[in-house]
């Protein structure tokens, strides 16, 4: 007998509490899931009928009946991913976008067109998915689940073209069940260690993991680590390899930093590389008309929000604030997840710093203000730090300070702050994909 249909808060309660389960890399899952749902009537995909892949011991992808263009990386995925759905959306193909992870609502992450899915959609989605896998073992995970939710209403919507962003990695992480088009790869820097690798080149292997038997790559300019593995698998893999290096100049783009006119250049390589139509009427269009919260964002006339998370982002970041503001020094408002390498990101981050405010948030994943105080007590002596017990709080001490405010250190202190600003009722904690 069918267990009744969840409530859009039921769903997203059932969904969470699949974190219980943690982070599980692999496909076996995710295709066993697609291929329940494909026979079960949720959507229509290949699943089973093509050859194993000769390409790193991969052993099927699943065929949609739509272009997929696949994005993982270390920096850059969303910004790209949004610039791809972007240009797309400009040129009159209607797109399906999947990205992690949300500011502020779940919903955030499952849009086509633009629009976040429904509440609906996600309360019959999960319900289905629910009663499927209710007695499997093992459980599929928070990702694993998002991902099928994600699929299943592309195919619902009819799209032309999906843009998948990477959860974890790319050669286990559960947007690889899927075949490509094309495989899009943006700059790879230590991140996710515990889950990656200690090296670059080893981290690299798990993010050129998304290259397919035949499929086009195209990747941002890479340090040498990580260029070399990138093209090892690419002739591993009889795949055409190109890399950007080119600025995107052409036109205004609607998200700021040097850093994006180079994303900007990738997500149109991609597009091409993936034989999709597109005018140059539509890039221009597609790369004014972006909204992407939480890169660089203006909240208003001297408070600048930003999910930098890594050094590597740090350190654009902070170019980006001397391209913007020059001289001129940053009310900092710092807030970092313990997992990430916090002594880089500070140390990124202190020379356009005037003075620090460290708040507590409420992710348990958050590192302690205090830690982050010590950091910059060895870093930079001279410089200036207070901790706040509440986002509110550290908001009002900025205010009171006369230079401008840079609000960073995470995608999920970024939402956080965006939910408080915008008076939004928080969302349920975030999982590490």
């Amino acid at each position: 007998m069918p267990r009744p249909l969840l409530s859009y808060k039921q769903a997203l309660a059932w969904l969470y509490g699949l974190q219980r389960f943690g982070i599980k890399l692999g496909l076996e899952n995710i295709r066993r899931l697609i291929g329940e749902l494909s026979r079960s009537g949720g959507f229509q995909a290949a699943v089973g009928d093509l050859p194993p892949s000769q390409c790193y011991g991969v052993p099927r992808e699943i065929a949609l009946p739509w272009k997929v263009i696949h994005v993982a990386g270390t920096n850059g995925k969303g910004s790209v991913c949004a610039m791809i759905d972007s240009i797309c959306r400009a040129q009159g193909y209607r797109t399906g976008l999947f990205i992690s992870p949300h500011l502020i609502t779940f919903r955030e992450r499952i849009r086509v067109n633009g629009e976040m899915i429904s509440e609906a959609a996600v309360a019959d989605g999960l319900t289905m998915i629910r009663d499927r896998v209710a007695d499997w073992d093992p459980h599929p995970t928070f990702f694993e689940v998002t991902t099928a939710l994600a699929l299943k209403h592309f195919c619902d919507a009819k799209i032309d073209i999906a843009i998948l962003e990477t959860g974890l990695g790319g050669r286990l992480d559960a947007t690889n069940a899927v075949q490509s088009d094309v495989s899009v790869i943006t700059p790879i820097g230590l991140d996710h260690e515990e889950w990656l690798g200690n090296t670059l080149a080893e981290i690299a292997g798990e993010k050129a993991g998304i290259i397919k038997s035949g499929v086009p790559v195209v990747s941002a300019s890479q340090q040498p680590q990580a260029e070399e593995v990138i093209r090892s698998r690419a002739a591993e893999c009889a795949s055409a390899l190109q890399f950007v290096n080119e600025t995107y100049n052409g036109s205004p783009l609607a998200l700021r930093g040097e850093f994006q006119k180079q994303n900007a250049t990738l997500a149109i390589a991609a597009i091409h590389a993936t034989n999709i139509q597109l005018g140059e009427k539509a890039i221009v269009r597609g790369l004014a008309a972006i909204e992407w919260p939480a890169r660089f964002q203006k909240w208003d006339e001297r408070t600048i929000i930003d999910g930098a998370h890594n050094p590597g982002a740090a350190r654009a970041l902070a170019q980006t604030w001397q391209e913007v503001f020059g001289d001129q020094k940053a009310t900092l408002v710092l807030a970092v997840l313990s997992d990430k390498d916090l002594r880089g990101i500070c140390e990124a981050l202190a020379p356009i710093a005037a003075s620090v405010i460290l708040p507590k948030i409420r992710s348990e994943r958050a590192a302690a203000p205090a830690e982050l105080a010590k950091i910059f007590s060895i870093v930079t002596p001279s410089l200036p730090h207070s901790i706040t017990s509440t986002i509110g709080d550290a908001l009002m001490l900025a205010r009171a300070k006369p230079n401008p405010i840079l609000i960073t250190g995470s995608l999920h202190f970024a939402g956080e702050v965006l939910a408080d600003l915008r008076g939004e009722p928080a969302a349920f904690e975030e999982c590490a994909q």
